[in-house]
């Protein structure tokens, strides 16, 4: 996505015209179609100004997608009463269907015991509670497969 397409995207998410971002920053209503269009570029300044009035990080702002960043806002807004009934791997089967398959593939007991032992290690060494243990131990083996 073009810096250009990121601000446009970021202005709308944000419910601000052009011409109330132009008035905003001093500057006129052409200026911010040109920024949003890629005819040229908001100096270093301005683009910390609009990171801040649309509420992202100026690397944000760089990189805004709309779509991460509405999952993002949802992930915040749900409770953890509201998360503990949704099925994850029910879920993320849809996308992965190999984690509905596998309990009938993979005898897990033979994995069970050397990860206990991890989470333990993790939580002996560090004074992690289960959950963070957990979500370390998960962390580490997702790096493993980037």
């Amino acid at each position: 996505m073009s810096l250009g397409s990121s601000l446009i995207s970021a202005r709308k998410k944000s419910g601000l015209s052009q011409e109330e971002v132009a008035e905003r920053l001093g500057v006129s209503r052409q200026t911010i179609s040109k920024w949003e269009t890629d005819e040229t570029l908001p100096d270093i300044r301005q683009s910390k100004r609009l990171a801040v009035m649309y509420h992202l990080s100026l690397d944000e702002l760089i990189d805004f997608d709309v779509d991460v960043k509405e999952i993002e806002e949802v992930i915040e807004r749900t409770s953890d009463e509201t998360q503990k009934k949704i099925d994850w791997t029910k879920m993320w089967a849809k996308k992965y269907p190999v984690l509905a398959e596998y309990p009938a593939q993979v005898r897990t007991e033979e994995y069970t015991a050397p990860l206990q032992e991890l989470l333990e290690q993790l939580k002996g060494d560090y004074g992690y509670s289960s959950l963070d243990a957990f979500l370390v131990l998960k962390d580490i083996l997702g790096k493993l497969y980037q």
